[in-house]
């Protein structure tokens, strides 16, 4: 008997950001001493208060569905949020609450996308969006930048990369791998071209409160309301509240659009966890100190982890302006033999260091970056200098 699968699912690639964070976690299992960098979630416990509001939902027998896009509560939270920190006017019908920001990512693919579509993803990209552009039968079309120029993209290489089928630009900042903020003023540039051109905005601002060295966030949408009517933001509670097991996210967008996603959703999964919608309310409307607290800390662990980094012969970084990741520049050592294997890509070093070193690191690969690894700083103080200390020993050949 054989088995039939479709070609869009068979054309779906594996998260290399998950593979790899399983594989550390089995390593982890078994005793082996490995260090791992590859999970995108803060070491921090959720605060207090937001466990509190669970665990009184849940004695208050809060326990049933809600509204398939969200309880009207956390919709209402949700617009104050906006309001509060980013300026912005939206109203409960515009929101749609998912079950993580990855399922509002996939829903706001849904909404836009028909066969065919393209939508634009500048690159290094977070490794889901190609694929979930694929699942919504869109063509994923990547945008090259460099690292000379922080990983950006300026207009001139949007406009080259229209064309008449573009439905979509995809824009994550701060970044996730890179850590790049683009200013107010690279944001209204993008925001005249995508308003000229007709094309939707997905800008994935999950990090939006980790940034760093005086940079400040700014989201697309206040550049006007054509600029705002084309933005679908993603945003959820799971980076800034320590909340990713939560599976919490949400969008807002032009009221028409948020129907859809929210038509799509009922169909899918209905609600998101009554609970953990509870919970959210208190992220957002409770104290805010404990997001200073987590990002004092990375900080800290970002300076130095770019600084041994770079003090390593023959691997470079540059210094991420947001989120909590790193991307290490590994030109320098493709084509060299290390533990008798020649490392020819991303994929051969992070499989060779985990293998000899103990050490996780994401293999640039999955984000399109074939020349560099990802690290997660979301971890120790502890875990990070040990796991520098393992990498700078592997490149000297002295394990």
């Amino acid at each position: 008997m054989s088995l039939f699968l479709s070609k869009k699912a068979l054309s779906i690639s594996p998260s290399s950001t998950l593979a790899i964070d399983a594989k550390f976690k089995s390593m982890k299992a078994k005793g082996i001493d490995v260090v791992g960098f590859g999970a995108g979630e803060p070491d921090f416990d959720t605060p207090a208060h937001i466990k509190e509001a669970a665990i009184k939902a849940i004695n208050e027998g809060f326990t049933k569905y809600t509204p398939a896009s969200g309880m009207p509560q956390l919709r209402e939270a949700v617009c104050r949020k906006f309001k509060r920190d980013n300026g912005l006017d939206y109203s409960p019908e515009q929101i749609v609450v998912s079950n993580g920001a990855k399922h509002s990512l996939v829903n706001a693919f849904m909404a836009i996308c028909d066969p065919g579509d393209e939508v634009i993803i500048p690159a290094p990209f977070w490794v889901s969006y190609p694929e979930m552009v694929k699942m919504a039968d869109g063509v994923p079309v990547f945008l090259n930048t460099s690292e000379e120029n922080n990983f950006k993209f300026t207009v001139e290489d949007l406009k080259k990369a229209i064309t008449a089928k573009t439905r979509a630009l995809v824009l994550n900042s701060p970044s996730n791998p890179t850590g790049m903020v683009y200013s107010r003023e690279e944001l209204k540039e993008i925001a005249e071209v995508a308003v000229q051109n007709n094309i939707y905005i997905i800008s994935d601002e999950i990090y939006e409160k980790l940034i760093y060295d005086g940079m400040e966030h700014t989201s697309i949408a206040t550049f006007g309301n054509e600029i705002k009517d084309l933005t679908i933001i993603i945003n959820g509670v799971s980076k800034t509240y320590a909340m990713t097991g939560w599976r919490i996210g949400y969008t807002a967008s032009n009221a028409k659009i948020a129907k859809v996603m929210g038509n799509i959703q009922s169909h899918a999964t209905s609600n998101p966890n009554s609970i953990a919608q509870v919970a959210a309310i208190a992220a957002l409307d409770g104290p805010q100190d404990d997001i200073e607290v987590m990002r004092k800390a990375f900080i800290e662990r970002r300076d130095y982890m770019v600084d041994r980094i770079n003090s390593i012969e023959g691997l470079s970084c540059s210094k991420p302006q947001g989120a909590f990741y790193v991307m290490m520049n590994i030109k320098s050592i493709l084509g060299k033999e290390f533990y008798g294997r020649v490392i020819t890509n991303s994929d051969e070093f992070a499989d060779v260091l985990l293998e000899k070193a103990n050490v996780a690191l994401v293999p640039g690969s999955g984000f399109g970056a074939e020349e560099y690894v990802r690290w997660s700083y979301a971890t120790s103080m502890q875990n990070i200098v040990e796991g520098l200390n393992r990498i700078e020993k592997f490149i000297k050949k002295e394990l």
